[in-house]
């Protein structure tokens, strides 16, 4: 690998990283009701997230695994815009949902998976929209192993077609 190519690489781990953190404490937000500020800052000290749990299939064995360095800016914005319209993108939400999927078959953190992934579709669009959906879905199945992550995807596919539609064509 070159050096040039390196940095590309290492960026793209701390934005996976990023996201999966906003969709962790979004988790924590709703969770806990907490306040967002607090989580965030709890988050960027250390305090919390930055672990994965890693279970061994053969004995059952959870280990914890430190996560690579996130983007703390990508991290603090995506929390920041699921929090401050999270009526408009729970009403996003709800509206693209299945007769399979309504509202109330939501668990949290599926709801905190999408609030974080239209946070991103509404405020970052420098990520292609493919990458973005693609991400998300990636965190769904590291939940889920059933349905959820098609129905994630779909809800998502729904909703770029509206956000950013110029950026479907264009790719």
């Amino acid at each position: 690998m070159t050096a040039a190519a390196r940095p590309k690489i290492e960026a793209g781990v701390g934005r996976s990283t990023a996201r999966l953190a906003a969709v962790q404490a979004l988790y924590q937000v709703a969770a806990t009701d907490s306040d967002y500020t607090k989580v965030v800052r709890d988050f960027l000290a250390g305090r919390l997230g930055g672990m994965a749990i890693n279970e061994d299939p053969d004995t059952e064995a959870e280990t914890h695994v430190r996560l690579a360095d996130m983007d703390q800016g990508m991290f603090s914005g995506l929390v920041g815009e699921a929090i401050a319209r999270q009526d408009d993108i729970d009403d996003m939400i709800n509206g693209n949902l299945s007769d399979e999927w309504p509202k109330d078959r939501l668990e949290l953190i599926v709801r905190s998976i999408l609030r974080a992934a239209i946070a991103e579709l509404l405020g970052a669009t420098d990520a292609p929209v493919k990458v973005t959906i693609s991400e998300y879905v990636d965190i769904t199945h590291a939940f889920y192993s059933g349905t959820e992550p098609k129905m994630v995807n779909a809800v998502l596919d729904k909703i770029a077609r509206v956000l950013r539609s110029k950026d479907l064509a264009a790719s």
